[in-house]
């Protein structure tokens, strides 16, 4: 083995070239994760730490509260489907309130410190609504998952799972990526609801997306590095070279962004002294199945989808439908 393989790597994850990725990955998430924030070009958090955003939530609503806003349909507006259609994304304002966000944070703030090495820059946890009713009821919101089988126009979804996602402070960059690149679904019709528990400005590292549902297809045989970086900043400079647009804007309290399997994002360090957390929920149409040949880029997906095998319709009691 060379000095250029990952360290995050098992000796069977690393066994191959750079790009052969068509092996099971052998850790947990927490693991997965590691190994996938090195894969970012300039990994740091470039630039003086700034004071964090303050904000008013307002009243802090009781369970039954919360579990009732999160079950009121959001008008979705017929532009806001097109431009998820066009775009791969969209930036919902208001789809909870500042109470319902910080009673989330409190929560997801708690798990974490309770699972989680405080040492570790880029915190998440997974699983979370099999245990703890305040998750379940965001997680399996008919709120969120109306909107996401509206936005992806289908008759419905099921939850692949939840993700609590914390940047701390000083924490650097997310790769380049599109998540169908990821999951093991035959299925592109798979949306990710990203929930941030703050507002969050530029210096916080928000997640950005490249603009156009199509962009992914330039980089859909580009290698992929399981080594280093040269992925990450291939794509970037991809991107930069064609002129995609991409929008890093940050997010209001209570917004939420959306984003299909096909949308190419990432995300900036967090360069403030208060930590980015995020509910990061993911679903897919009704009726989906596991690819044939699920790779180690997927992780620890039989977590997610117990019991069921390659090629199996993507279904177990882990994977409700939602809204």
């Amino acid at each position: 083995m060379t000095d250029t393989t990952n360290p995050h790597l098992t000796a069977a994850t690393a066994v191959g070239d750079a790009d052969h990725v068509e092996v099971d990955w052998d850790a947990g998430n927490d693991q997965w994760w590691d190994w996938y924030m090195s894969l970012a070009e300039d990994p740091e958090a470039a630039g003086p730490i700034v004071d964090g955003p303050t904000w008013d939530p307002g009243p802090l609503p009781d369970d039954d509260q919360l579990v009732a806003e999160l079950s009121t349909p959001y008008e979705l507006p017929a532009a806001a489907v097109e431009s998820f259609a066009a775009d791969g994304f969209v930036k919902l304002p208001g789809v909870l309130s500042g109470g319902v966000v910080e009673r989330l944070r409190q929560r997801l703030r708690e798990l974490l410190d309770a699972a989680v090495d405080p040492s570790v820059g880029f915190q998440s946890l997974e699983m979370m609504w099999l245990t703890d009713p305040l998750v379940r009821a965001a997680v399996l919101s008919p709120r969120i998952g109306l909107l996401c089988a509206q936005l992806l126009q289908v008759d419905a979804v099921r939850l692949y799972h939840d993700n609590a996602l914390s940047k701390e402070s000083g924490a650097g960059r997310t790769p380049w990526h599109y998540d169908d690149h990821h999951f093991p679904l035959d299925t592109s019709d798979a949306i990710t609801a990203w929930m941030p528990l703050q507002p969050t400005p530029r210096e916080m590292g928000p997640l950005a997306f490249a603009r156009g549902m199509d962009v992914w297809e330039a980089v859909a045989e580009l290698p992929f590095d399981k080594h280093g970086t040269s992925y990450d900043r291939t794509v970037s400079e991809h991107l930069r070279d064609t002129g995609v647009e991409v929008e890093d804007g940050p997010f209001e309290l209570g917004e939420v962004s959306f984003h299909s399997a096909l949308c190419l994002h990432t995300a900036g360090p967090n360069r403030t002294r208060v930590a980015r957390m995020v509910l990061a929920n993911t679903y897919y149409a009704d009726g989906a199945r596991i690819v044939e040949r699920p790779t180690m880029i997927s992780g620890d997906w039989k977590k997610f989808l117990p019991g069921v095998g390659p090629g199996e319709l993507a279904v177990s009691d882990r994977n409700p439908l939602v809204g």
